[in-house]
């Protein structure tokens, strides 16, 4: 059956009001890296890396069965297995030539990230044969966290035992919502008998972490429904539930038919953190704690997250794949977006950089913060030791005023957000950019 449409009070009055990137993953905005820094990440790969900072990789996998029409991610919809196989041996070359740089040859692995796209869309024989390379190419033994995303209709019994075998620990898989309607109308691929299907699975394999994502907002999304879905989410007992605010950046299918005068309705921003709230409070009562203003996880449970940790206080980040980006000794840095260009790149024996931003310590110090109030909770402790500044005399105008509002807490050195901002904290994070990085466009 198809959902009732929103009410007055549940729908944004002007969607169009609401474009653009509201999830902040990186700092400064990606608008301000450029073509010509490009050479200050190869000069970076040149030089020794400092040996106490711990290196990840992110793998990007551009491959889906469908298009989402809230995606604003790189992602190809029409590749078939000879196609998949040429960007895979172009990664290989990218893996050889990384390998070699002096800022990472011999330099252990600390977590690896392989998202999308689509990572569970290549085969398992791809798969197998990709992280064989990665192995070979860098230092593996210390990986404590191997994370990869997961679309529900492609994953088989035997493609998930070879994923368990590949090392995985933690398996994140994208369920958005349980409603088939739901799922149709926003462009998803899978439908809910297979994610039910693979719960089995996945359980016969015991991966160390299974994650289930959830999006507060999806067009087509009621009370009812949401309510629903996270009694549903509960059920199938996933050890963290990530749950993101739908937004409509400027390159989805969504957004396109906004701009071109299309009729459509959309959740406004009071709806969906009420949304988001409720299963907070629910999934709480059902035995989750907060890790951040997204991730819920069982209490009982060991659950870590290597990645997200390290990355927000400032670990180096290899990129690995079309459009990939990365972070590498203070500068951050995108591989090309288009998969011509960088199989192209490679051919030549050159990294298939695209642009890059050589970051101050300011700038460092800024990110670090910003992302680790997503945790809900911050020391001013933490930067007086790693970076020589008081963030509540260096940020004290900010911070006084989101205390008056009743967003945060100050207590000594502890900075602890409200629920209220925590529900909105990418909202809130702008506020800390310095004056030559506020009112650009993110992306």
């Amino acid at each position: 059956m198809t959902a009732p449409a929103l009410s007055e009070q549940q729908k944004s009055k002007d969607p169009k009001a609401d474009l653009g990137s509201v999830f902040i993953s990186n700092y400064p905005p990606f608008s301000v890296w450029t073509p010509e820094q490009a050479s200050a990440v190869r000069e970076v790969m040149q030089s020794p890396a400092d040996p106490t900072t711990p290196l990840g990789l992110y793998l990007h996998i551009p491959f889906c069965r469908k298009r989402c029409k809230f995606c604003y991610f790189k992602v190809y919809t029409d590749k078939n297995s000879k196609e998949i196989q040429a960007y895979l041996d172009a990664v290989h070359k990218e893996l050889r030539l990384l390998s070699q740089m002096p800022a990472i040859q011999g330099r252990p692995l600390k977590f690896v990230y392989f998202g999308g796209g689509t990572p569970s869309y290549i085969s398992a024989r791809h798969m197998r044969a990709l992280v064989d390379l990665l192995r070979d190419a860098l230092p593996w033994d210390g990986v404590e966290e191997f994370t990869f995303e997961c679309e529900p209709g492609t994953l088989t019994q035997a493609k998930l035992g070879a994923i368990h075998d590949a090392g995985v620990t933690r398996l994140s898989l994208g369920v958005e919502n349980f409603d088939d309607d739901i799922l149709s109308e926003n462009g998803r691929a899978h439908i809910s008998t297979e994610v039910y299907r693979v719960r089995p699975w996945i359980k016969q394999q015991h991966f160390g972490q299974l994650n289930i994502d959830l999006i507060s907002g999806m067009v087509g999304e009621t009370w009812d429904n949401w309510k629903a879905n996270i009694a549903k989410a509960i059920d199938y007992d996933a050890d963290s539930v990530t749950i993101y605010q739908m937004e409509l950046p400027f390159n989805t299918v969504y957004t396109k038919g906004l701009m071109e005068g299309a009729a459509m309705e959309f959740a406004n921003w009071n709806t969906k953190r009420a949304w988001h709230n409720y299963a907070i409070e629910t999934l709480m009562d059902a035995g989750y704690e907060i890790s951040s203003a997204y991730t819920m996880v069982k209490k009982d449970r060991q659950v870590k997250f290597r990645y997200r940790d390290s990355l927000w206080r400032g670990a180096d980040l290899l990129a690995v794949g079309v459009s990939s980006f990365g972070h590498l000794g203070g500068v951050h840095y995108q591989n090309d977006p288009s998969i011509a260009r960088y199989n192209q790149l490679l051919e030549q024996g050159e990294v298939p950089l695209k642009r890059a931003y050589r970051t101050t310590a300011r700038d460092r110090l800024t990110r670090e913060m910003i992302l680790q109030l997503k945790l809900g909770r911050i020391d001013a402790g933490y930067f007086q030791d790693k970076f020589g500044e008081n963030i509540l005399d260096l940020f004290g105008d900010v911070y006084r005023g989101y205390q008056e509002d009743g967003l945060l807490k100050v207590e000594g050195t502890a900075i602890e957000l409200t629920r209220d901002g925590l529900l909105r904290v990418d909202s809130l994070l702008p506020a800390f950019y310095e004056a030559v990085y506020q009112n650009l466009r993110y992306t």
